[in-house]
């Protein structure tokens, strides 16, 4: 018998002993390798029993014979490949934690070059690289020589494979697991201009990672979500699968604080001026601001240090502040579904004053309408001037319906100041323009609205209407991309219109301003609620202050019908109140004045003051959309003096008398007219508005300049 037919046999009877007595089959193993030391098979069987018997180190010391002495065996490559996949996928399964102790049993430079080894053998580029993440984490003196290579092959393969995103597996290894061995090794040592190229990939995913939107699969209940995981935005987790990573490998926590934490590793490698090891986004904010000061007095060297420090911070905290605003005015662009809670809001010119800048001495006369002292009290210029000193444009915001308002408004100022800083210096903006332009944030939908919200606060008002515009076609884009029409996505839709609409009218462009509000009209469903009800919520808007100030208010019926009819006001005012007569403008404004009365009752007196003075009054309407008692009060007691009742039952005995007199010389017609309108006092008045828009429209958007 030959020498490889005895070492068959021997192999064939061992595994024919293993079931009745295993410790026969491995003295006949001991004795064949005994024999024939150089032959693989025998070697491979006892490794084989070991491994089945799960007996880790004589497994690990057999593994570590056959590596060593056939490092050639294909059989061996495969072996080796399922303990280092075991070793990857962190899987608690008894089997798997069994081959992770025999490889835990080998020692340091046979696992290390079993890794490389291993490694070699990959061809998968994401397998390859995990494979060398596994070996520079247990082995972080191998930093110095695989780091930067592994991380240039993970960027390399992003841009071969032409991804459209940057939440992708090879930038999520890169990021989250590679670059932080190569920043937090010792030995490293990298070009200025290479820790800014890895920073700024680093900020590009997290920033991306936390704006994207959820895909609706990937939507799960918050009972569902990883114990002690923290949300990137407010009570949201990200949660959706980056392909080619597992759900688990996917989750990148507290996005916003490992960015940070990276500024300060960063930062000292570069030798940032008065960099600190730990620092709030604000705080960056804050030390850059100084930094600005004196940058250009710094050498040109200096210069370039300082101007690379002060864009670096400035954008991730520009992001940062601008993405926590729009999480607070528009959450559905992250929540992925639409809720109550998600209601978007909008940012639109402070037009309380619309009832609040006429002053009338007169009142209802005829009433004998008496104020007590101090029971109104309105605020004086010089009261306006000191809570306008020191600051901007205020945005007027309620505090009910925005629980968070205060940390909303931080991060809109905060965000704005960076953007100014940035725009502060030529070269600061050069430097800004390189990183949009990489990241391509023109198409990021969640900063356009910042930018638009940020362009009105400035009031560039035609800039604002192009930010609009784009604003819009990337909303288009999106939903085509979707292929669907969501009621989040309509409602952004109708955000972006009341816009226009106000930004039209600070522009003085009262008919397209007019045309967009009936729009908004006709899509807006009306809220059955009684207008004394509106006025009290209008009371814990605070502070409200008069002036050119903006208001952020939820899209919703309940609060953007009240301010299209204002808008409306608005505009029909300044066309009603001129030296050249307009019945028709003055007859909008008498029926707009109607919506949150009296609120209104001042510029009402004015308007009659004006009839009176025209000596007459033609509005054909004025039947149709008049119900309010005290404006037909007003009518009446304009004529010569006449008795006019009104039904408010069915009963003969249920009219109650409104103005006094007597009803000679008054045309019978007009009696009649006014009784019947008296009788529609009770309908509700957001209804008959309502239809004033629709039916009106023609003529309303007509009758503007």
């Amino acid at each position: 018998m030959s020498a490889q037919g005895d070492c068959e046999f021997l192999v064939k009877r061992a595994r024919e002993l293993v079931p009745q007595d295993p410790y026969a089959a491995k003295a006949w193993l001991i004795t064949a390798r005994t024999l024939y030391p150089a032959d693989f098979n025998i070697q491979y069987e006892m490794y084989s029993i070991e491994r089945n018997a799960e007996r880790t180190a004589s497994a690990g010391r057999l593994l570590y014979d056959i590596f060593v002495n056939f490092p050639e065996q294909p059989v061996v490559w495969r072996e080796i490949a399922v303990i280092t996949a075991a070793l990857r996928n962190d899987s608690q399964d008894k089997h798997a934690q069994f081959l992770k102790g025999v490889f835990e049993t080998l020692p340091g430079p046979v696992q290390c070059k079993m890794l490389l080894k291993a490694t070699e053998q990959c061809f998968n580029t994401l397998e390859k690289a995990e494979m060398l993440l596994l070996l520079l984490k247990r082995f972080p003196e191998s930093v110095v020589q695989h780091g930067v290579s592994l991380g240039e092959s993970l960027l390399e393969a992003e841009t071969v494979e032409n991804l459209d995103t940057p939440v992708n597996c090879f930038r999520k290894l890169f990021v989250c697991d590679v670059l932080p061995l190569i920043l937090n090794n010792a030995d490293m040592c990298l070009p200025v201009s290479l820790l800014y190229k890895y920073m700024h990939k680093a900020a590009e995913f997290y920033i991306c990672y936390v704006t994207r939107e959820p895909s609706a699969d990937a939507q799960m209940q918050g009972s569902q979500e990883v114990g002690g995981l923290k949300s990137p935005g407010r009570g949201r987790s990200q949660r959706c699968v980056i392909d080619g990573l597992s759900e688990k490998a996917s989750v990148v926590t507290e996005p916003w604080e490992r960015l940070l934490e990276m500024v300060g590793v960063v930062g000292s490698l570069c030798d940032w001026q008065g960099e600190k090891a730990s620092r709030s986004y604000s705080e960056l904010l804050q030390r850059v601001s100084e930094l600005c000061r004196y940058m250009s007095a710094t050498d040109s060297e200096g210069f370039a240090r300082c101007c690379a420090q002060i864009v670096t911070c400035c954008t991730l905290v520009l992001f940062h502040s601008a993405f926590h605003y729009v999480s607070a005015v528009q959450p559905s662009l992250f929540q992925g579904q639409f809720t109550r809670l998600s209601c978007p809001w909008v940012l639109l010119e402070d037009l309380s004053s619309v009832y609040t800048d006429v002053e009338v001495e007169r009142k209802h006369t005829h009433k004998k309408r008496k104020l007590a002292d101090g029971r109104e009290k309105t605020m004086s210029s010089d009261d306006e001037d000191m809570l306008v000193k020191g600051r901007g444009r205020h945005i007027v915001v309620n505090k009910a319906e925005m629980p968070g308002w205060a940390e909303t408004l931080e991060h809109f100022r905060t965000a704005r100041e960076s953007w100014d800083l940035l725009h502060s210096h030529q070269s600061l903006e050069t430097e800004f323009l390189k990183i949009c332009s990489t990241w391509k944030t023109e198409m990021w939908m969640w900063f356009r609205i910042f930018l638009t919200d940020m362009i009105i606060y400035q009031g560039q008002y035609r800039k604002a209407l192009s930010s609009l515009a784009l604003m819009s076609s990337l909303q288009l884009q999106q939903n085509q991309n979707q292929n669907s029409l969501s009621s989040s996505s309509s409602l952004e839709m109708q955000r972006a219109i009341i816009q226009q609409a106000s930004c039209h009218y600070a522009l003085g462009e009262y008919r397209v301003t007019h045309a967009l509000t009936l729009t908004l009209s006709h899509t807006h469903t009306l809220t059955h609620t009684h207008t004394h009800t509106l006025s009290r919520s209008l009371e814990s808007l605070s502070p409200l202050l008069l002036g050119n100030d903006l208001r952020l208010v939820p899209c919703s019926s309940k609060s953007i019908l009240p301010f299209c009819l204002q808008l409306m006001l608005a505009c029909f005012k300044l066309r009603a109140f001129t030296d050249n007569r307009d019945d028709l403008a003055l007859g909008h404004v008498v029926v707009l004045l109607q919506y949150d009365w009296p609120q209104g009752e001042n510029l009402f007196l004015k308007a009659v003051d004006k009839i009176c003075q025209q000596g007459s009054f033609q509005y054909e309407n004025f039947f149709n959309y008049v119900t309010n008692i005290d404006m037909l009060e007003e009518f009446a007691y304009l004529l010569p003096p006449t008795s006019l009742t009104s039904a408010n039952g069915t009963g003969d005995d249920k009219h109650h008398t409104v103005t006094r007199g007597i009803t000679k010389g008054v045309k019978e017609d007009f009696r009649l007219a006014m009784e019947r309108q008296v009788s529609r006092c009770g309908e509700n008045l957001l209804t008959v508005l309502h239809r004033f828009c629709i039916n009106e429209k023609i003529i309303l958007v007509q009758s503007l300049p």
